[in-house]
C-alpha cells in the first residue's frame, strides 16, 4: 500500500463558482505508480466545498439557484460578528462538505458517465483556491 499527497491550485470567481477539477485529479493519478485504490479530495478553506455532479451549464445554473433559495446571502450572525458578509458562504460550504473519496481501478477514476468531481467556491469574491488530494492504493 502506498500513499501520495499533493495539491491542486486554481482561480475562482466566487459566488457559487463551480470548477471541474476531474482533469487535474486524473493527470496526477496518471503519473503515479498506483493501479487500484482511492483518492480523497479535500477543500482547503471553510467557504469551499467538493462534490460530484454532471458538470454542464444548465446544472451549474441550477446549483447557483438552489443555493440562493436554500441559503440566501443576508441575515447571519457571522456577518455581524466579522463584518465580512459571507456567513451564507460558510453555511453553504458546510452543507455540501469539504471532501469526498473516489475509488480508482486500472489507473482510472471510477466515476459515472456524466459524473465529474467539482469544487464549489461559495465565498463572495474571486480568489486563489487549493484542494488537497491524497491517493492511497496498490501497484
Amino acid at each position: 500500500m502506498a500513499i501520495y499527497s499533493d495539491t491542486i491550485s486554481f482561480s475562482t470567481q466566487g459566488n457559487t463558482d463551480v470548477i471541474d477539477i476531474t482533469p487535474q485529479i486524473e493527470a496526477k493519478l496518471s503519473k503515479l505508480a498506483l493501479r487500484d485504490g482511492f483518492v480523497v479530495i479535500h477543500a482547503l478553506g471553510s467557504t469551499g466545498a467538493v462534490t460530484t455532479c454532471e458538470y454542464e451549464p444548465g446544472l451549474v445554473r441550477d446549483l447557483e439557484d438552489i443555493f440562493d433559495r436554500l441559503i440566501p446571502a443576508d441575515g447571519y450572525e457571522h456577518n455581524e460578528t466579522w463584518g465580512d458578509a459571507n456567513g451564507h458562504s460558510h453555511l453553504r460550504a458546510s452543507l455540501v462538505g469539504p471532501s469526498i473519496t473516489v475509488t480508482f481501478k486500472n489507473k482510472k477514476l471510477r466515476l459515472g458517465t456524466w459524473q465529474q468531481v467539482v469544487f464549489i467556491d461559495f465565498d463572495t469574491h474571486a480568489r486563489q483556491r487549493e484542494v488537497a488530494v491524497q491517493f492511497v492504493g496498490e501497484q
